[in-house]
Order: C-alpha cells, then structure tokens, then sequence
C-alpha cells in the first residue's frame, strides 16, 4: 500500500522539484508546506496532536515525498524524527511545549543525532560535551552537519557526554539560545533548499528541562528503528519513481529492459514487505543488524533503478532539459548512501558483529 500526497502539494513538489534540489526554491517555503499537509503529525499518536498510525505509515509519507524531490522528503525526515523524539522522551513538560508548533511546522525540528548513533556504533566519540553549573547545564561542541536548521525557528537535539562522568544525555538546543552559531548553508552539490548547515555551540546554557533523555545509551536503541526507517522511505520513493520512469520510456529496443524493471520492483516490494514486518514487530530494537541490512539493500537497489532509468530514456537523459529530472535523480541516488548512518559505516558494524560471532 502506497500513500498519496495530497493534490495541491504533490503539483506543487512536482512543479519546484529542481528549484528545491538547486536552492532556487527558498527553503522557508517547504516545511510549513509539508505541515500543512499532515505529513509530520502521521504515526503521531492523536492524544500528542498527531493523526494516529504507525511508523510504516510515516515512512509511506516520506516515500511520496521523495518521489517527486528527495530534498524535501530529506526535511520531512530530519522534523519526523525529532517529532518522534519529542513523542518518546519521559521529558513531558518539554514534549507538551514544543510539540505543538513542531507539528504545524511553526519551528523546525532538526535531528542532530547522526554523531551519536555512530558513537553507540563504536565509529566516533562524541563531539558535545555539557556539564553542570547550579541548576543549569552548559554545553560545548559542534555538530558539522545538520539538516532543516531553518532560520525562522529550528530546535535541534543534540547528544552529549557529560564532563562529570555518566551516561551521554540528549538535549534539546534552540535557534536563539546564546551561543549556538549556525553556518552558512553548506555547498552541496543538491538538495540545498533544505537547510543544511553546521552548529558551533559554544557555552549554551539550558535549563534541565531541555534533556530529551538523561541516559542517551538506553534511550536511542528504542527509537532508532524509527531514525532509520523513515529515513529508508527516501530511498524507497526514489526507486519507485526511477522505475516508473524506466516503465514508461518508449522507443525502439527498449522492451528488453520490461522484465530486469519488473525484477527490480519486485525485489523493492520484497524489502518494503520486511521493512513493514521488523517495524510491525518491534524486531529492529532487539535486533537492528536486520534494519541495516534492508537500509544497504535500498541503497543498492536506488542505483540499478536510476541506471535502468538512464538505459531506458538513453540519450534523452543526457541533454539540458529533456533530463532535467533524471539528473537531479542521479544526484539524489548519489546522496543515499551517504545519509548518516552511511552505507559504509553500517557494513563497518554488520563485519565487525559478524567478526565477534
């Protein structure tokens, strides 16, 4: 079951899809469009604000987003999380304050936990640190890349190793607190309506009512199956359009490639099916080496789709204009495996597990 966007966002989307890639589209135009929509309140439980479902449901959203402009199912990704964050944190104080205007795309909310699932990894140490000062919490650091940083308004969780010993924490830093410097957005090489910077933080001062979770160790494996999953929905969508592309190509020879896209999609159902399966489950907690597995899968499978694309359009891809769309494509298959976790780092994980057998 796919899930359709509704009308006037997906013209939308479709109409501003290279404007957004290329940074034409100002980036304050797409949060509050997806908001508008409902797409951040989906696998929301209604009693928080949200419209009821699960997080296949939320990953469904994301894959229609990224059919039409991985860059803005990227944003949808980054404010799910935090969303998703928010909906999980014992912290309810915090959750009922910030939840609301998460929800409506008021305030950004940017997922800043890229360096600590590498740190339960085993792959970096972290690179905040906070520490007591009274009844405040003061914090130091940089986060070097985050994404829906957006200027009117952004709330971005951050992990951070306490200087006085314990368990890592994750807190919640906002656009205006002093000391929190966003850069210029970074110069990609696409997807640059969407509000990637890096963060210095240099002695921000929060209260201890700003700690998403005070034992970061024991907290992120629960929500990490949901962190990776949505973030799966972007290659799924891509795929799918790449393929339906591939489909619809015509011309002469071109019907010897009906049944390796037909194949393809298959296998792309296939881990849609498992993905749906592990999150159905709650498997991914126990057992996450499953959920990288099927991340690495999409990523290999994003690749052969776009590739299929390229050989069914031929020529056609490759002028200005007639390939507008399959280039951006191409760069966004090029983007999916870097996404943190990248592909390298949780084949790193798998061989190193599969060593310690």
């Amino acid at each position: 079951m796919t899930f359709a966007l509704p009308d006037d966002l997906a013209e939308w989307l479709a109409g501003s899809a290279d404007g957004i890639d290329l940074g034409r589209i100002p980036a304050t135009d797409l949060l509050p469009r997806l908001a508008q929509a409902g797409l951040a309140r989906i696998g929301v439980p209604p009693a928080l604000g949200g419209s009821g479902g699960t997080v296949m449901d939320a990953v469904r959203a994301v894959a229609a987003v990224a059919q039409e402009s991985l860059a803005a199912a990227f944003v949808l990704w980054g404010h799910r999380c935090f969303v998703e964050f928010l909906a999980r944190t014992p912290n309810h104080v915090l959750r009922d304050r910030l939840l609301p205007d998460l929800l409506a795309g008021r305030v950004a909310g940017a997922s800043g936990l890229s360096n600590v699932m590498k740190f339960l990894a085993g792959l970096e140490p972290l690179q905040m640190t906070v520490h007591p000062e009274g009844e405040a919490l003061v914090v130091d650091g940089a986060l070097p890349w985050v994404t829906n940083l957006r200027g009117q308004g952004f709330v971005v969780a951050a992990a951070a190793d306490p200087a006085d010993g314990g368990p890592a924490m994750i807190v919640a830093l906002a656009h205006d607190d002093p000391g929190v410097h966003r850069s210029a957005d970074l110069a990609l090489m696409g997807m640059r309506s969407s509000d990637t910077a890096s963060l210095r933080i240099e002695g921000v001062r929060i209260g201890r009512d700003r700690i998403i979770a005070a034992n970061a160790p024991e907290w992120l494996p629960g929500v990490r199956p949901t962190f990776i999953a949505v973030q799966c929905g972007m290659a799924i969508g891509l795929a799918r359009r790449s393929l339906a592309e591939a489909g619809g190509a015509g011309g002469a020879g071109r019907g010897v490639l009906a049944a390796p896209i037909a194949a393809l999609g298959a296998r792309l159902d296939k881990i849609v099916a498992s993905l749906k399966a592990g999150l159905d489950s709650g498997g991914f907690v126990a057992r996450p080496a499953a959920l990288f597995e099927l991340r690495i899968a999409l990523s290999e499978i994003v690749f052969e789709a776009v590739a299929l694309e390229l050989q069914a359009g031929g020529g056609r891809c490759y002028l200005d204009g007639p390939g507008t769309g399959f280039a951006r494509r191409w760069r966004e298959a090029a983007f999916v495996p870097i996404i943190t976790p990248s592909t390298v780092q949780l084949r790193t994980i798998l061989d190193a597990a599969g060593k310690a057998a």
